[in-house]
């Protein structure tokens, strides 16, 4: 179910990359994340949706998280449509929908390596 969400890869390479420094980057993508989310349901026009979403889908496509990318990224384009109201509210959903999916993933993810770097540590 995971590989649907996630890619696998992309959280190896920013792990060989970011090393211990790994976990805190998983944190604070979704820290990042529930304020985006806040953004997108409180935002009162199209440009300031848009903008959301863009920098949303940036994110999520930096963190491997390939479904909610493709989600941000549908939602840009209706927000730069005339009647970008139609399908807004529907796509906010499937958007806070994905995310409840990824975020135990990438809290586990977090867990996984802050354990993995204790055990390093030990040795």
């Amino acid at each position: 179910m995971a590989d649907t969400h996630l890619d696998r890869d992309v959280l190896s390479a920013l792990q060989e990359v970011m090393e211990d420094e790994y976990p805190m980057l998983l944190g604070t993508f979704l820290a990042d994340s529930e304020e985006r989310l806040s953004k997108l349901h409180s935002a009162g026009d199209a440009e300031t949706l848009g903008a959301t979403a863009h920098s949303f889908k940036g994110s999520c496509s930096n963190m491997g998280a390939v479904r909610l990318a493709k989600l941000c990224h549908d939602l840009e384009q209706c927000a730069m449509q005339k009647n970008f109201l139609e399908g807004i509210e529907k796509l906010v959903g499937e958007i806070d929908g994905e995310f409840a999916i990824i975020r135990p993933l990438y809290e586990a993810e977090r867990q996984r390596s802050l354990a993995d770097s204790a055990a390093v540590r030990r040795f």
